[in-house]
């Protein structure tokens, strides 16, 4: 009866489907969890007394191919989007962060009608929407207004939104912050121990604060940022609350930014990015940018845009620093950087998490993160706990990552949920789940034993049969289709009930088949379920320990940081500033610039000094290409790196009071604005040092009022100084690098200890200038334009007649044609004249001599003359 015997087959289960989401968690539902060695309901907390310290090495390999993916999720773009109230002198400021799921508030604080301080919280975290109340200020819907009509705003104008303002009601506010879901908080707390914990985080005596938190939750819902395709019973995750500090902050523009090559972003070469757009080209961000994780990049960044005056906090990075520059600590700083390198974004983990998106390849990166952070713990641990930033990583990263290392290392299995793109779990962790999965592996020879069985009771002319088994639908026998089965009808065989047709095969269920289902089930899903209720479990664990992880992030990117800062201090041979209250301004010992050393073959150091009530306005002239505008950049650059916590470039560097640092060094035109070069000048650059200056401030102007012509812009500048000269004590720390010898000359600026006048040396060899790129005392005697022109190839012939015009005008004489010149000029033009004479054809009848006297005779006669 049965003819081809050797075409009887079993089918593999075919494609898996979606598991449905697991229903939340009872009493009974937590056997497997059991297994894992959970302990519901625990809060975050540290290590008791005399707990014992393990090391923990670096995690062994494990498969990564979700690697790739998990870096691509590290661009996902972030968005800020900030609520803000003004009320009687008073702002309140409360933003979420979407790159790391967290609302960042800043305490009640003082701002003047101008809104001063709100303008620098704008450009500094550069919001994607300002929310406020409709029932607003005049001062802030003028400003607002402003802000919304700044067309070339960059990186792009923030969107202004307007919600009514019983939004923002102080106890509608309070009620929202304390009924909020959140991540860290565990589902055992009680109604007053939240209200208790949330009480020592959010400041409810700021009541500005607590409204313009009040009103960010309202916009984040009716928006719901990120959850948008969600279903409405998910809400906006939200993984803390982290307060927003502007204090000590030194002032600094972004066209100081760009005028200082502090960063500098240009094209991306590579033609598979050139939609994402951009790469750090060379700056100071650049050359000191050597963070092993993207979280260090970020704070490097971040403190570079917000330097400060806190010499408690500069000095602990300046501690770190210099820790790590001893040759002893090379290997250790070394093994740090290896750690480092695990640390991934846990953030967007996290987030994941609590929308219940997490990916497989998440709690591989997880796995590293935490164990990586644990040899951070304990490599911190050995190093001197009198640095403040390693006892706080050996005492902040508790057990509580030793235990979610452990429950990952214990339940996940990497390679399985890899293969599978999902959740799996390693074997002994659910007796009943490996039962199933023995029972699926022993699958296709058991079926392919009852596909033979089945098959003896088939009609012969059926060469062979299979027993498959779908997902969802059950245990099937799949037959081929005959060529007498024409028409639906002939589909009917007697004892098998038919199913489907697909790909030319004819689907049944038959007796046994259906005994399968009811004795194997529906395995996949079953086992699908299973895993996926204890993935929900174990990230129920982890996130109640969120805190600690998010703290491993903070910790791990400032020791980050501060590890590739030393590495460029010791690779540039930077030293340490130090930092004096009482002196107001700077005094740096041979200073190098940053950028311009590594570019240029040999580097002149110059030494420079702004401190006390002397020589607060130092003029500098030179030649041009001398070293003015490097001198200036130098003196600015040092002090911006002394200010956010860096080594220098100098030998030594002593860093006063400075709150600002004012730059005028170099424009562009601005067709799109209408704007010439000057008016970019004085509305732009100019503008904001003369209103915004104290006598803390450190203003770099280099050639001022050359957009003009000389004698406005001389006059101009020599305005500009003599304002501040007025101020007297108050007058701001000036460095002016100019090529108006006249201000000199002319006696224009008043004379006085306030200022003093430096020059670039130089030295006269020949026709040669010698530039020897070193500040002096004095006054440059000229321009030396000559030589500069000569330079850039203009002929000798130009040269000579400039210098004689120069000196003529040096000395009141009148300018005079030069003889030689215009002789030669009056014999070519006879010449010309002479030649028209010969082509004429006396004997034409149509020659017309009166027109040829008025138009060719005539008009040369001038130039012949």
């Amino acid at each position: 009866m049965l003819k081809k015997k050797e075409n009887v087959t079993a089918a593999l289960p075919g494609p898996r489907s979606p598991a449905p989401q697991p229903p939340p968690r009872s009493p009974g539902a937590s056997k497997a969890m059991a297994s894992v060695g959970a302990i519901p309901g625990r809060t975050p907390q540290g290590p008791g007394p005399g707990a014992a310290s393990a090391s923990f090495p670096s995690p062994a390999p494990v498969p990564g191919r979700g690697e790739a993916e998990e870096e691509e999720n590290e661009q996902e773009p972030a968005e800020i989007h900030l609520c803000v109230l003004w009320t009687s002198g008073y702002l309140g400021i409360a933003y979420y962060d979407t790159s790391d799921s967290t609302i960042h508030f800043m305490p009640d604080a003082p701002d003047h009608e101008s809104l001063k301080l709100l303008q620098r919280v704008l450009d500094e975290i550069n919001p994607r929407s300002v929310v406020t109340s409709a029932k607003q200020d005049e001062n802030m819907t003028r400003f607002l207004g402003k802000l919304a009509s700044q067309e070339h705003r960059e990186p792009k104008r923030p969107e202004i939104v307007f919600l009514p303002s019983v939004d923002f009601g102080l106890e509608i506010s309070k009620q929202r912050l304390l009924s909020g879901n959140y991540a860290f908080i565990p589902d055992s707390m009680t109604t007053t121990e939240k209200i208790l914990f949330l009480s020592s985080i959010i400041p409810f005596d700021c009541l500005l604060t607590v409204r313009a938190l009040g009103g960010l939750l309202k916009f984040l819902g009716r928006r719901r940022i990120g959850v948008e395709l969600e279903d409405y019973n998910v809400s906006v995750p939200i993984l803390g609350f982290k307060k927003f500090v502007l204090t000590h902050l030194v002032s600094i523009d972004q066209d100081t930014y760009s005028v200082l090559q502090i960063f500098k972003s240009e094209p991306h070469p590579s033609v598979y990015k050139v939609a994402s757009g951009l790469k750090e080209g060379l700056s100071l961000f650049g050359i000191l940018n050597r963070c092993h994780c993207k979280w260090g990049e970020k704070l490097l960044r971040l403190w570079f845009t917000r330097p400060t005056q806190d010499l408690g906090e500069l000095n602990a990075r300046l501690d770190v620093i210099q820790f790590f520059l001893l040759p002893q600590n090379l290997d250790m700083a070394q093994m740090l950087h290896r750690l480092l390198g695990h640390i991934k974004n846990v953030p967007l983990i996290l987030k994941r998490m609590k929308l219940s998106h997490t990916k497989a390849s998440d709690w591989q990166v997880l796995y590293k993160t935490v164990y990586s952070a644990l040899g951070l713990r304990d490599a911190c641990r050995s190093l001197p706990q009198s640095i403040q930033l390693f006892q706080d990583i050996a005492q902040e990263f508790s057990d509580d990552l030793h235990h979610i290392a452990s429950l990952i290392g214990k339940v996940v299995d990497f390679e399985g949920s890899l293969a599978e793109n999902r959740f799996t779990v390693l074997p002994n962790i659910d007796p009943d789940i490996d039962e199933k999965k023995r029972r699926l592996m022993g699958l296709p020879s058991f079926l392919t034993e009852v596909a033979r069985k089945e098959l003896e009771n088939l009609d012969s002319r059926i060469p062979s049969c299979s027993v498959i088994y779908i997902p969802l639908i059950g245990f099937l026998l799949s037959i081929p289709r005959l060529p007498s089965m024409a028409e639906a009808s002939d589909f009917e065989i007697e004892g098998l009930d038919f199913m489907f047709l697909s790909e030319e095969k004819l689907h049944y269920r038959s007796a046994r088949t259906k005994e399968l289902d009811a004795l194997l089930g529906d395995l996949h899903c079953d086992i699908r379920d299973q895993e996926t209720l204890l993935m929900y479990q174990l990230q129920s664990q982890v996130l109640a320990r969120a805190a600690v992880l998010t703290r491993v992030l903070d910790l791990a990117s400032r020791l980050d940081v501060l590890l590739a800062l030393a590495s460029a201090a010791r690779d540039y041979g930077y030293s340490r500033p130090r930092y004096a209250p009482q002196l107001i301004g700077v005094r740096i010992q041979n200073g190098r610039h940053p950028l311009m050393e590594l570019c240029a073959r040999t580097f002149v150091p110059n030494s420079a000094e702004c401190g006390g009530d002397r020589g607060r306005v130092k003029v500098i002239t030179g030649p041009n290409s001398s070293g003015k505008s490097i001198y200036l950049k130098q003196v600015g650059l040092i002090t911006f790196m002394a200010l956010v916590g860096s080594f220098v470039p100098a030998e030594e560097a002593e860093i006063g009071a400075v709150d600002a640092i004012f730059t005028r060094i170099h424009s562009c035109d601005s067709i799109s604005l209408g704007l010439s070069t000057f008016m970019i000048d004085l509305n732009q650059q100019v503008a904001k040092a003369v209103n915004n200056a104290t006598k803390q401030s450190l203003v770099l102007i280099d050639e001022f009022g050359k957009g003009t012509n000389t004698v406005d812009g001389l006059a101009l500048l020599a305005a500009v100084l003599r304002h501040w000269l007025a101020l007297g004590p108050t007058c701001p720390h000036i460095f002016v690098a100019t090529n108006f010898l006249s201000l000199v000359q002319l006696q224009l600026l008043p004379q006085g200890p306030l200022v003093q006048y430096l020059t670039m040396e130089t030295c006269e060899d020949g026709d040669d200038l010698v530039f020897f790129y070193q500040v002096c005392e004095g006054i440059a005697k000229a321009s030396h334009a000559s030589h500069t022109a000569a330079q850039a190839g203009l002929p000798d012939q130009l040269l000579t007649r400039g210098r004689e015009v120069s000196d003529l005008i040096r000395s009141g004489k009148p300018i005079k044609p030069v003889k030689e010149l215009l002789k030669e000029k009056q014999m070519e033009n006879c010449q010309t004249l002479v030649d028209k004479f010969l082509k004429l054809d006396l004997e034409d009848p149509n020659l017309d001599l009166d027109l040829f006297m008025s138009q060719e005779v005539l008009p040369a006669a001038t130039a012949i003359l």
